[in-house]
Parts: C-alpha cells; sequence; structure tokens
C-alpha cells in the first residue's frame, strides 16, 4: 500500500484522538494527540524522510507511544486499534467534535439518543427542538450548539496564536536544519500580519536556487537576497493589500509583481520591503496593518501611527493569583514579573461573586493588601505591586463591593463574567454603568469573547466604547490568546473616540505572563500607538494617573441612570 501523506495522517492521528475520547479515557492522552496531529502539519520537510532518519520524536508533543502511532498510520493508512474505535460509531460522528464546548460524552449521548451522526443532523435535532427533551443534554446545550455551528463550519483548521507560534517555531528550525545552506528564514503569512487565528503558514527562505514548497498548510518560498523583501511582502499578503498596492503601483507606472516592482521591464525594487514602498511614495506599512483597509491611503498621507511595541510596555495590570483562581502567589507573579524587566505589576483577583474562582472576601482583600505592602517595602523604588480587583459587573452595572471597599484599591478592571444572554441595551446599558462608575479604572474583556469557543455577548460595542472614552476608562485588550478581546477591528474607532487601552494578559501562572506579547500584537494590528497605552507610561506617570482618577471617584456620586444618559 502507498505510503500516507503528512496531512492524511494528522487527521486520522486527530481521528484516534476523539474516537479514543469517546470511550471515557485520560483526557490528556487525548490532548496530547491532537497536539501531535497540529505539530505534523508544521513540518517543513517529508515525514518519511523524518520516519527514515528516527527523527519523529524531535517534532513537539511526539513521543514514543505516538511515534509507534504515527510510524504504522504512515505505512499502511491505518492503525489496528483505530479499525476496532471505527466499529464503535459512524465517521460522520467525528464532525461533532468541531462544535465548541461539546464534549466527547455529550456527542456520545447525542449518538446514541437522537442517532446524531453529523454536522447537519446535529443541527436539525436543535432545530426541531429534540435537544432540549433528553435527559443529560438540555435546553442550554441546545443553544449552546446552535449558536457554535457557525464556529464550527468556519473554524476547523484554525489555530490559536500561541499554538501556531510553537509549530511555526519548530518548522523554521527543521527547515534551517535540513537546509543549512539557506542564510535568512522568515515567517509570513497570517501570522506576520499578527491575524487572531492561523490557518496557514508561510516561511520565505533566502538560497541561491528559486523553488517554493508548498501543501495545504505549510508553504516555502525559496528566493536570492535580489527579491527577498518582494517575496516577503507577496507570501504576506493579505490578498487585499497587495491588490490595492499593485493598483497603487499602476497609477504611478510600475507593475508589482511576485519576484518585485517593475518599471517596463526594469527591476526598480525588491531586495526589502520598505524600498518597494518608498518608491511608491508610501510610507512603510507593518505587516498587521496590511488587511486593505484604509492603511494605503494613510501611508500615501504619512499618517501612519508608530505601533506599540513590547519593549514599550512597563508593567502589568490585569492578572490572577492563588488568593483567587491563580497557580502561583502574589510574590511568586511580583517576582516574575520584575524578572522580565516591567517596572510594576497589578495584581487583580477576582471579586466576591466569582464563587467559581474563589473571589476575594473583604478578609482576603486586607491580607492580600498587607502582603503587597510588605513586597512593596522590600522592593522600594524599583519595583512596585499595584492593588487592584476584578470586580465582576453585575446584571445592573453595579460593581461587586460598596464603594468604600472600591475606593481601597489602586486601579479596579470591571468584567462582565455571567448573564451573557441579556438583551443588547440591556448588556450594553450595563456595560456603561459600570463604566459610568468613577471607581472604574479598566472595562475588561469587552464582549467576553472566546475564540473557537463562543462569540461575544450581543453588546453596542460603539455606544460602550464613547463611554470609555467619556469617562476616561481603559479598553483593555486581553491578551490571553483565547481571548484576544477587544477585537482589533474596533480599535481604530476606539481611538477615533479617544479612548486609551491597557494591554493585559489576564494572566493565572507565570507562564502566561509571557501572553503579553500578543495583546501587543492585536493592538498594532488595530493601529495602537504606545502613547494611547495605560500601561505603557512609566510608574511615576501611571501613579500620578491613578491618584487623580481616585481623587476624583471621592468627589463623585453620579445618580445611576446618568452614566447612560451621558452618552445617548
Amino acid at each position: 500500500m502507498a505510503k500516507t501523506d503528512t496531512r492524511t495522517i494528522a487527521n486520522l492521528l486527530r481521528e484516534y484522538a476523539h474516537r479514543t475520547s469517546l470511550r471515557g479515557g485520560n483526557p490528556y492522552r487525548t490532548k496530547a494527540y491532537l497536539r501531535a496531529a497540529d505539530s505534523l502539519t508544521a513540518l517543513s520537510q517529508p515525514l518519511d524522510r523524518i520516519i527514515a532518519a528516527g527523527a519523529l520524536t524531535s517534532i513537539p508533543g511526539i513521543g514514543d507511544a505516538i511515534a509507534d502511532i504515527v510510524t504504522k498510520l504512515h505505512q499502511t493508512g491505518t492503525h489496528p486499534s483505530l479499525d476496532k474505535l471505527r466499529e464503535e460509531v459512524p465517521a460522520g460522528v467525528m464532525e461533532l467534535f468541531a462544535v465548541p464546548g461539546l464534549r466527547p460524552d455529550k456527542i456520545l449521548k447525542l449518538h446514541e439518543a437522537l442517532g446524531v451522526s453529523s454536522l447537519a443532523e446535529l443541527e436539525t435535532a436543535a432545530k426541531e427542538d429534540r435537544i432540549r427533551p433528553v435527559k443529560g443534554l438540555g435546553a442550554a446545550l441546545q443553544t449552546k450548539i446552535l449558536e457554535n455551528l457557525a464556529i464550527a463550519r468556519s473554524g476547523q483548521t484554525q489555530l490559536h496564536l500561541h499554538r501556531a507560534a510553537a509549530l511555526l517555531e519548530h518548522a523554521m528550525a527543521s527547515l534551517q536544519q535540513e537546509h543549512p545552506e539557506f542564510s535568512r528564514v522568515e515567517i509570513a503569512g497570517e501570522f506576520r500580519r499578527g491575524c487572531e487565528l492561523v490557518s496557514a503558514f508561510a516561511l520565505v527562505a533566502q538560497g541561491k536556487e528559486l523553488a517554493e514548497l508548498a501543501d495545504a498548510t505549510l508553504r516555502v518560498v525559496v528566493t536570492d537576497k535580489k527579491h527577498f523583501g518582494a517575496r516577503l511582502l507577496d507570501a504576506t499578503g493579505s490578498a487585499d493589500h497587495l491588490t490595492q498596492l499593485k493598483r497603487v503601483a499602476t497609477d504611478k507606472g510600475f507593475v508589482l509583481k511576485g519576484d518585485g516592482l517593475y518599471r517596463g521591464r526594469k527591476l526598480v525594487a525588491s531586495a526589502t520591503e520598505e524600498e518597494i514602498y518608498d518608491t511608491l511614495g508610501l510610507q512603510f506599512i507593518e505587516p498587521e496593518l496590511r488587511e486593505g483597509r484604509d492603511e494605503i491611503r494613510r501611508a500615501a498621507s504619512h499618517e501612519l501611527p508608530a505601533l506599540v511595541r513590547d519593549q514599550d510596555l512597563r508593567g502589568i495590570l490585569h492578572s490572577h493569583t492563588t488568593a483567587s483562581d491563580g497557580t502561583e502567589t502574589l510574590e511568586a507573579m511580583a517576582e516574575a514579573t520584575r524578572k522580565r524587566g516591567f517596572e510594576y505589576f497589578g495584581v487583580a483577583d477576582h471579586s466576591q461573586s466569582a464563587h467559581y474562582a474563589g473571589g476575594l472576601s473583604l478578609q482576603e482583600i486586607t491580607e492580600q493588601h498587607r502582603e503587597a505592602d510588605r513586597l512593596n517595602r522590600r522592593y522600594g523604588e524599583k519595583f512596585r505591586i499595584l492593588k487592584g480587583i476584578e470586580a465582576d459587573i453585575l446584571a445592573d452595572g453595579s460593581l461587586d463591593y460598596p464603594d468604600d471597599v472600591l475606593e481601597q484599591f489602586d486601579f479596579v478592571v470591571a468584567s462582565v463574567h455571567s448573564r451573557f444572554k441579556l438583551p443588547k441595551k440591556e448588556q450594553t446599558d450595563r456595560l456603561i454603568e459600570a463604566i459610568g462608575n468613577p471607581r472604574t479604572t479598566i472595562i475588561g474583556h469587552m464582549t467576553g469573547r472566546q475564540l473557537l469557543r463562543r462569540p461575544g455577548y450581543d453588546l453596542d460595542i460603539a455606544k460602550v466604547l464613547r463611554a470609555c472614552a467619556k469617562f476616561g476608562v481603559a479598553v483593555e485588550v486581553n491578551a490571553h490568546p483565547w481571548r484576544l478581546d477587544l477585537d482589533w477591528r474596533w480599535h481604530q474607532e476606539a481611538l477615533d473616540y479617544g479612548c486609551m487601552f491597557s494591554i493585559n494578559p489576564d494572566a493565572h501562572s507565570i507562564r502566561e505572563l509571557d501572553y503579553m506579547h500578543w495583546g501587543v500584537e492585536m493592538a498594532r494590528k488595530g493601529g495602537v500607538p504606545a502613547k494611547r497605552v495605560l500601561n505603557a507610561m512609566r510608574l511615576p506617570a501611571l501613579l500620578s494617573h491613578l491618584a487623580k482618577r481616585k481623587r476624583t471617584s471621592k468627589r463623585i456620586s453620579r445618580p445611576r441612570a446618568t452614566a447612560r444618559e451621558a452618552v445617548l
């Protein structure tokens, strides 16, 4: 039998993982199979060569056991255990794993109780109200299925940024190992543009011979030094940006091709992207902005801002500790933040209504503040722990502590964690009421979306942004790769209204502090400059800003309807 191609093997491994999970086995084993399948899709060299070299275990997520499974799948196109598992449920049931929030036990129940064996049959069952009456399924699951079917159909091949980054890092390393003659390898495509989800990988390599290697997931463009910039530009995209750029070139008497910018037959710019944009009379357009919106018009007028960078951020203003649902102590999180070069760490554990997340009681607030004071005495002027809270926005828009408690904090992140299904007007009024509270500093993960899991709640985002601008409340760019909320497509409108931003990792562990980078990527994609980011302020400036807001909050007592009326 002919050996199976890499993408097919990855799909077979995913099927193996899903079928195993239907048996109620170890969920970590299922996740390991899925991670290994993702790693296979990012290979930059033929799988048969890797197997022949005995190097399968060098691929991220593939140990000896999975390597044996992959080898068998490659040699025969199947596996004895997979064949046995296939006898238990039809192939179409595997489609249901694409629906966010649909666990293996629920999938099995849907198949056994209702005969559901495909996404189409699942949708029909939900629309016909046949899921709601089944014990163990119910109305909530039926509603979630109807909401998430669109995500299932659109996101089956997409990866979150942090996962895509790990696979691309391995792809680059393996490409350079296989081709030591490549003097330079750069990431292109969706990842370079900072897209919040990545469906295909692209690399551009500098070598002596021109070539292009591509499959359904990974594209490798090999070019020489003379044409590197043009090839990188072309492989980065987006298609809309390149179409508009070619139109500009034509209007100015040039022709933009994949290998460079020409005037007639003469190649006039190709070595660097900067050279191409400059020859066209355009300000350099950062990759994150290349989506075919208005970036070329603004570049022609030299109106593009200097985008925020990782090194512009001076501190963190939304992270959790063991006091609520984090995995590290306040001291450990603060020290890890300090070692990363930041000037301040803003702890923002959950508030008292968040029972599911160990929200802080009044006594626990006192204890945490005492600990912060102790650590700050040790740090002196070198570093500061700021006392914050992630206060739940209750259904009526009030915050989850009385005013006298809220005033004890240096800052307050106000977030929605419940009642996602409120009607649009009520949800909008709820957020505006919280924003109008003079003790609110930052509005956290504004829409509540989770990428590939759930859409954001129904909200008049423009009205909420106008409220943030009016009351001086920063809009969070939640850097957790499952959130990346607020969506970058709203950032320019927020800037136009006059909003400030705050880029935060929503970290629950030391490792997650590094999610800050993905928030920077989203802010860059939205066109945000450092001067409009709250935590790009140096510590003295931020302390002055926070102190001013606290003085204002002590003077203001706003009637409930005033905040909503102010932005109508």
